[in-house]
């Protein structure tokens, strides 16, 4: 066994084997799937292989913890953005750093499928929860006639995006998907907050005619009459 750097930056010393193996595997798992090897995720930790086997009996109860973990770094890193969303955009998605390792491991378990992808984005949209209610609170965002639905549209919409974008370039890596990001943010950036901002219908004729439908009739707009048969 011997003593390797951690994510982060810290000393193997500062952290103990079994928090120096969960670190190392999200990142190889951001680097190079769910596939990555014991002995990649080991040689990265400074351990043994078979002290992996010790700590997490398999590799889907490491990628559990890994998921606990990664989901715990992403909601602190999107609550410390409510200060200063425009800053915080600026600043995490021009250069490499914690943040785009989240982003890929996040986006490898999107494309893994199956239960553990839907337990994911269960649990992503709950992470986003209390940052969306701070967001309305806070009067940053408009509120929303059912604010579970907008919710639920908005990280399905986020994360299907990233996906499309990170498995169509040629290098699958967090760096690759932060130069993708920085290399097209103008014609990404712009269109979103001018869509977030400004809207793309010029009128509300269609969600009016939708609200009628479902039995929410807009204020102030006349309801139809129903219309009877002449005897």
């Amino acid at each position: 066994m011997h003593t390797a750097p951690v994510p982060g930056g810290r000393p193997a010393s500062e952290l103990t084997a079994w928090a120096r193996i969960r670190d190392a595997a999200i990142e190889c798992f951001a680097e190079q799937g769910f596939d990555a090897p014991f002995r990649v995720i080991a040689e990265r930790a400074g351990v043994s292989p078979g002290l992996i086997t010790h700590h997490f009996r398999s590799k889907a109860e490491l990628r559990e913890q890994c998921d606990t973990e990664v989901l715990r770094r992403y909601e602190a890193l999107k609550t410390s953005s409510l200060g200063d969303p425009s800053a915080f955009l600026l600043a995490n998605l021009a250069e490499p750093g914690p943040a785009a390792v989240l982003v890929v491991y996040m986006l490898r378990a999107v494309h893994a499928g199956g239960a553990p992808a839907r337990r994911f984005l269960d649990h992503l949209v709950d992470k986003a929860r209390e940052v969306m209610r701070a967001g309305v609170e806070s009067g940053l965002l408009r509120p929303s006639r059912d604010e579970e639905a907008r919710l639920r549209h908005l990280v399905h919409q986020t994360m299907g995006a990233l996906v499309v974008q990170f498995l169509t370039l040629p290098d699958a890596t967090p760096h690759a998907l932060v130069e993708a990001m920085a290399a097209r943010q103008r014609e990404q950036v712009l269109p979103t907050l001018e869509l977030f901002t400004e809207g793309l219908l010029t009128s509300r004729r269609m969600l009016d005619d939708y609200l009628l439908y479902v039995g929410d009739p807009p204020t102030g707009r006349p309801q139809p009459q129903p219309q009877h048969e002449s005897a």
